[in-house]
């Protein structure tokens, strides 16, 4: 049974819209399984999903395939270029039809070789001939909505979701003035890590440099955390900051032509970074793997999949030193909310939006307030 109305409103005891005066959210979300799945329903099924960069899918019948809230999904570039995604099912016996990435003429089930065209209609159906009222023409695919925003590929399950280009207002504009080459940038390397936290506490961290100066001492020499600003807009938020002036602890960027440190999160699991060195955007895509635990990719992309020293360099720190910080930051954080001692904490606020402030956590809280309040809906 899930969470009553009243726990539901119980959860936000202390949280207030004013960050300065605010608790954060209660450790019963990040604890109690039952919260999960009110997550699956009222987040992850209705909310734009990361997939991948847009060359991924650039080609007409290239085609990738993800996972997201435990359903199987495929996008896929048609032979007009109109970019596609379906939940990856066969209409006839519900066999998987795609694995992996590729490209292909045809969708064909390798169960009975149903096939279907990139634009979801069923093409053929194997000795169906003699079967009564039975109509090809009436068959497809189950379409979700897809869309190409900043350089990547997003997919909701909700096919009738507002469009993530009218739900994030300027933050495609802000990427392209930050990142103008994302686009033109390709994959170079993936990271991914198993984590034992819930993934809300994975995205609580991301949130806020607060902890920075004393749990990222190399990161706070890479950049200049007297500019490090947050703000808050809608349902994404970024942090800005100019890179450091002098020798840095975290890699080398002599030769950087990016010399400013861009992060935006967009609500609710995509973490997406342009750091100081060559042409560069990394994607963390924070997925939820059910109560208490998450997974994290990290992809990067660079103007060469060759990496150059420096940007090996920048891997080997962001694996071997900041993701370790990091995830030993979070699981410890999972541990201490498991226990009675803690129920909730205060919101630090800094009005002048510095990254010693927790404003974008208490941003998060409320829009995660306003999906628990929407189950059953």
């Amino acid at each position: 049974m899930g969470p009553t109305a009243a726990e539901r409103e119980a959860l936000a005891t202390g949280w207030d819209p004013n960050p300065a005066r605010s608790m954060s959210l209660s450790a019963d979300a990040y604890t109690d399984p039952r919260w999960f799945d009110v997550e699956v329903e009222t987040v992850f099924s209705r909310t734009w999903q990361w997939v991948c960069h847009v060359e991924k899918v650039r080609d007409p019948g290239t085609y990738t395939t993800t996972t997201i809230a435990d359903r199987s999904v495929v996008v896929a570039r048609d032979v007009d270029h109109t970019l596609r995604a379906f939940s990856n099912v066969c209409m006839h016996r519900a066999h998987e039809l795609l694995t992996g990435d590729g490209t292909v003429k045809r969708i064909t089930c390798p169960y009975h070789a149903w096939s279907y065209g990139l634009d979801g209609g069923l093409l053929t159906a194997p000795h169906t001939g003699h079967l009564v009222d039975f109509d090809p023409d009436s068959i497809c695919l189950d379409a979700l909505a897809v869309e190409e925003f900043g350089g990547f590929v997003y997919v909701n399950l909700d096919s009738e979701a507002r469009a993530l280009a009218e739900q994030a207002g300027d933050l495609a504009a802000e990427i392209a003035h930050w990142a103008p080459d994302v686009a033109d940038l390709t994959h170079a390397h993936r990271l991914t890590y198993e984590i034992a936290s819930d993934w809300k506490n994975v995205i609580d961290n991301f949130l806020e440099c607060y902890h920075c100066p004393v749990a990222h001492r190399d990161f706070c020499t890479l950049v200049n955390m007297d500019t490090y600003e947050v703000s808050t807009h809608g349902i994404w938020s970024s942090h800005m900051a100019e890179a450091g002036r002098s020798d840095n602890t975290a890699y080398p960027v002599d030769d950087a032509t990016v010399t400013d440190h861009a992060v935006w999160w967009l609500w609710p699991t995509t973490c997406l970074m342009r750091y100081p060195g060559r042409g560069n955007f990394i994607v963390m895509n924070v997925v939820p793997d059910g109560p208490g635990r998450t997974r994290e990719t990290y992809d990067f992309f660079f103007e060469t999949a060759e990496t150059t020293e420096a940007e090996l360099e920048a891997i080997r720190y962001i694996n071997d030193v900041l993701q370790a910080e990091d995830i030993a930051l979070v699981e410890s954080v999972q541990r201490g909310m498991t226990t009675p001692a803690f129920t909730r904490g205060r919101i630090v606020h800094d009005p002048a939006g510095s990254g010693k402030s927790e404003h974008g956590v208490h941003h998060f809280h409320g829009l995660l307030l306003d999906a628990y309040r929407s189950a059953g809906r």
